[in-house]
Parts: structure tokens; sequence; C-alpha cells
């Protein structure tokens, strides 16, 4: 469940670092634009609006169109480029006084290209959607040679796509690790414990082709597979076994934990195993389990001593709640936004 989960955010992850040496491809906002903006020119013209000179605020189309920062579909026009190229020293950005490195020639090149093509902007790629259609390239197959895999081993399609963003940078995949290492590697990463020697040795000694599948199928059906899944979980939901502050009275919520690594064990569906905890209860006829589930709510610290203000607390409970909300589900803290406007995320105060 979470494990697959995983994966498919791994997968995602490495499209985007295939994608930054497609050099044939055009110039994307994300990929090549803002990691030079972000590096030399938003500490002084980006979000922060207490550090922000002269006014200008590259880091939003709107900001660097007002003045004439940017004219898209005009380069020569743009006072960016003419700023970070002049040799004038009291215009030239980055100031010395920065200690910022100047652009590159490549880095130059990049910005008149993306102005040229219209100076399209993209959100931080948190906040894009996932879009279906990429590939990997057809010669990222052929990119290995047999000094990094064995012939007989066929690569993995995330092994293609990592391969296919190494070979512009001569970078290469290391080889394939023995299988001593693989076995103590994924049993650490699936169980949280180590192989017994017996086990070492049968997988060292199969020969199949399908060795590791069999090995990593065993696992997941070991019932610590749950467990080491369910200590990530754990940490997430802020689980403990008392209730925190100066009076730290111990708390039964273990039954909660042991749902979890049920949920884990039995493959429980993913929408499932967030439904059942953010509104178990809500369900039409829900069951004993589903009801259980929701103790994922009430996990937050709770203050027991005399003279505390309960309305006070009863705020914080609810704080509490959506902040892990947002950790745990969207992948995003919004305990800032209690007091002001995200810095850097389209989070307001309000």
């Amino acid at each position: 469940m979470i494990l697959r989960l995983s994966s498919l955010l791994a997968a995602c992850a490495v499209l985007g670092v295939a994608g930054l040496c497609r050099g044939a491809e055009p110039v994307r906002y994300n990929r090549d634009i803002r990691p030079i903006l972000s590096d030399k020119c938003f500490f002084c013209h980006g979000p922060d609006e207490k550090k922000r000179e002269s006014g200008l605020r590259l880091d939003l189309r709107e900001g660097a169109l007002k003045k004439n920062a940017i004219v898209p579909g005009k380069p020569d026009k743009s006072e960016l480029l003419r700023r970070v190229t002049t040799k004038d020293p009291d215009d030239h950005m980055p100031p010395a006084k920065s200690k910022l490195a100047n652009l590159t020639t490549a880095e130059v090149d990049t910005l008149r290209r993306w102005i040229a093509g219209g100076a399209q902007y993209e959100a931080h790629w948190a906040f894009l959607p996932v879009r279906e259609g990429a590939r990997t390239p057809t010669s990222a197959a052929n990119s290995t040679t047999p000094s990094t895999r064995t012939k007989a081993s066929v690569l993995h399609p995330l092994d293609t796509l990592v391969s296919a963003g190494l070979t512009p940078r001569k970078l290469k995949l290391q080889p394939e690790a023995d299988r001593n290492t693989l076995i103590r590697r994924v049993s650490f990463d699936l169980t949280g414990l180590p192989p017994t020697p017996a086990e070492v040795e049968a997988f060292v000694q199969d020969t199949s082709p399908n060795a590791y599948e069999k090995l990593v199928d065993r696992l997941l059906t070991s019932p610590h597979y749950g467990e080491r899944m369910t200590v990530d979980w754990l940490d997430i939901s802020r689980y403990a076994d008392s209730y925190g502050f100066q009076v730290d009275r111990e708390r039964e919520v273990w039954p909660w934990r042991d749902w979890v690594i049920r949920a884990f064990n039995d493959n429980l569906r993913f929408d499932q195993f967030i439904t059942w905890q953010l509104a178990g209860d809500l369900l039409p006829n829900p069951t004993d389990e589903q009801i259980l589930a929701t103790a994922f709510n009430r996990l937050h610290q709770q203050e027991t001593e005399g003279g505390s203000v309960e309305e006070e607390y009863r705020v914080e409970y609810v704080a509490d709640r959506v902040q892990t909300f947002s950790t745990a589900f969207l992948g995003l803290t919004f305990e800032c936004a209690r007091c002001h406007d995200h810095k850097f995320d389209p989070i307001t105060h309000k």
C-alpha cells in the first residue's frame, strides 16, 4: 500500500531527474529557469518583501513584467538580461556586495531562450497535477554497458530512467550488488530486521531467474512488514502512549497501533486507509475497526492538569489536527499559516 505509493513517488522523482538532461526540449521554468533565479536573484527580488530591493519581484510573472525586467518574446528589451550581462559595476546583477557568482554564459543563454519563447512561468512542481505520458528515452536502454550490469540482468524501468539522466553527465549506474548485500538491504527495508544466516544462504544458492521477486514476496507476507511500515506512520501520526505536557499520564491507544499494523499486513486499499482514519465513524453502518481507525484524530497531546483553560486547549487540538492532516496527506505543514502567510507557498493566513 504505502510501499507502492512510495515507489510511484520515486518514479516521479526520477522522471524529473531524467528531464534535467534533455537538451533538445524547450526551456521550462521549473526545470531550467527557477534554479537560476532562485540561486542568483530571489534573495533580493523574491517572495520576502522585507528583503526585496527596488520593489522588483521576479518569482511571480506579473511582478517581473511590471518593470520590464522581462519582456516576453523580446530578450534584448528585457532589463533582466541587460543587468546580468552589463560590464557597468553599478548596474551589474547580482551586485558584487551580494557575494553571489555571476551568471555563466550557459545560464544567460538559457534565460535568453526562455524570454524569447514567451517567458512562461510554472507553479512549484508540488502544486502541479501529475501528468501521464512521460516516456523512457529509447536510447537509454543502450546506455548501460556490461560493466555496470551483467548481461544476464534485465534493466528495471527505473534503471533505464536513471541511466538516461546519468549518461549526459558522463556517469553510469553502479554495479549490481552481491546477493548477500541485496538480501540485507531489502530485509531491512521491508521488515526492519536483518536476514538470518539460513535465509542469506538460501537466497545466495537460489539461481532461479525470479529469486529476488520470491524474496520480496516472502518479506511482504511477513508480519514484520506491517510493523516496519507502521513505525513511519506512527511518527507522522504523532503517536504516543502518554498524554504529553507536564503531567505525562499514560493513555492506552495501542489498539489503534495494532490496527495500523493489520492494515499494512492485509494490504488495505490506500483510499480506505485514509478514509477510515479521517472519518470512519461517518461511514454508513461503520464497523468497530472503522471507528477504531479514527483514533488518528485523537493522538495529539492532551492537557489534563487542573487550572488549564478548556477553550484554549480545544483550539490547540483543532490546530494540531489540521497540521497533522496537512503534513500526513498533503505533504505540507500549515503551522506557519496560523500566524502569517506562507512566505514561499501560496497559503495565506486568512
